[in-house]
């Protein structure tokens, strides 16, 4: 679109691990989890089923997989309708402006060019205390391959990856039994979200071990057998690796080419996403910075930008994390905690139990805080658990971008019924303004 003559290189399947391995396939997984979940509670809704209903995990896969494959064959339709050019092997830099590309049959082919951008993201880190070998130990990518469920599964690891997938697999009727060495599960966000989830997964009925570490993993006669610091074991038929990434540098050329890298093996690349060759870019998951296939999409513009000759620069102001658990998280900006270290902070909280939208789905669970420094009144922070909460932060996210204060947030007329009225009411409740609560009663 900008002008410049592109060619992309892929060793895989072009989408990389969000299309493949990430979000697209664990994403359509869960949807179905979740309609499971909803024809088993279809009698609330005032449908009565002749039988039970039955989920079929091959079709499961199926649908996952005609879903990938359209979606990785749509992007190579697109690269082709902009002229770029698909090489598919392994690319290795050679050169300041060269780059080889070996292809399965170790074919080499040379490409000239004017910039390079290194778009390599990452991958499941494995745990040598806990080696992943797809039978007993899996990691999220196995996963996703899976010809039976199991009974049983034991996560290490309660961060985004392992509560997701301890929900769908709870949703699927699988025990499951998660680890987490901190204090909390999803630690990263705010309180009152990991609270709500863990609330809501213990009446899934999902063992939750916080502030626990795993000692050792062998094999058991279920499976296997995991002990636990504090002297507790765990018995189930698999475990689940999903705790950290690793960062794909290895083998690019990058130490010929003398591109700086951090000690973890992510790349040092600016806000610019320049690296300290100037010609080398460095964009997404493979900086170490923020590990989202979204922010990796903004990173590749800002790159693009600067190698045709512009002056563009990161803006990650507003990012919203997105959680794809039952209930889902949401949120944006800094948490409750955070802000309390440099603001004199007012908050806002709405249950979701208090929307008409939330019961006409049967789901009441959840709720809306809003942060905001009291000097200024500016919001600092949203966060939502409930449902739909990975769509509704996006109104929130536009109001952090743009530095809005809670009472611009509150005064914007949000429609009727939906769920993110509950971020509306929040940010009146910050001002005691919130009409659609209870009134305390003073003392």
């Amino acid at each position: 679109m900008k002008g410049a003559r592109t060619a992309v290189v892929e060793y895989d399947k072009l989408g990389g691990v969000c299309l493949n391995r990430g979000c697209i396939p664990s994403k359509t997984l869960i949807a179905t989890a979740e309609q499971y979940q909803k024809m088993k509670d279809a009698q609330s809704f005032g449908i009565n089923l002749e039988t039970p209903p039955v989920y079929d995990w091959s079709a499961m896969l199926d649908r996952k997989n005609k879903i990938v494959s359209g979606m990785v064959g749509g992007i190579g339709q697109l690269l082709k309708s902009h002229g770029v050019e698909h090489f598919n092997g392994w690319g290795k830099i050679i050169g300041k402006n060269q780059v080889v590309v070996i292809d399965e049959n170790s074919n080499e082919t040379k490409i000239e060019a004017s910039n390079v951008i290194i778009a390599t993201g990452s991958r499941a880190a494995n745990l040598p205390p806990f080696p992943v070998d797809g039978i007993r130990i899996l990691n999220s990518d196995h996963l996703l391959e899976l010809k039976n469920l199991p009974g049983s599964m034991f996560i290490i690891g309660a961060g985004v990856i392992g509560c997701e997938w301890a929900c769908m697999l709870s949703l699927l009727d699988v025990k499951v039994t998660i680890v987490e060495m901190m204090d909390r599960i999803l630690p990263m966000e705010d309180a009152n979200n990991s609270k709500i989830l863990a609330r809501e997964l213990k009446k899934q009925k999902v063992d939750i071990h916080t502030g626990t570490r795993v000692e050792s993993i062998s094999p058991g006669a279920r499976g296997i057998l995991a002990k636990l610091s504090g002297g507790k074991s765990v018995e189930a038929d698999q475990a689940l690796v999903a705790v950290g990434r690793a960062f794909n540098t290895e083998d690019l050329g990058l130490e010929e080419v003398k591109v700086k890298m951090n000690e973890n093996g992510s790349i040092i690349s600016g806000d610019d996403m320049r690296t300290n060759v100037k010609n080398i870019f460095a964009i997404g998951d493979v900086r170490g910075e923020i590990l989202l296939a979204y922010t990796a999409v903004h990173d590749g513009a800002v790159a693009v930008e600067n190698a045709i000759g512009g002056k563009s620069k990161k803006n990650y102001t507003g990012v919203p994390s997105v959680i794809f658990t039952h209930p889902e998280v949401a949120s944006v900006g800094i948490t409750e905690e955070e802000a309390s270290k440099k603001y004199t902070v007012v908050t806002g909280k709405f249950p979701l139990r208090a929307l008409g939208k939330a019961h006409a789905e049967n789901e009441i669970a959840g709720e809306a805080l809003v942060i905001a420094d009291k000097k200024t009144d500016k919001l600092l922070g949203v966060h939502v658990c409930g449902v739909h909460a990975t769509e509704v932060i996006h109104v929130a996210a536009l109001a952090v971008n743009q530095g809005l204060t809670s009472k611009q947030l509150g005064s914007l007329i949000f429609g009727h019924p939906v769920i993110s009225e509950a971020i509306m009411e929040a940010a009146h409740d910050i001002h005691g303004e919130c009409v659609h609560l209870a009134k305390m009663k003073s003392k």
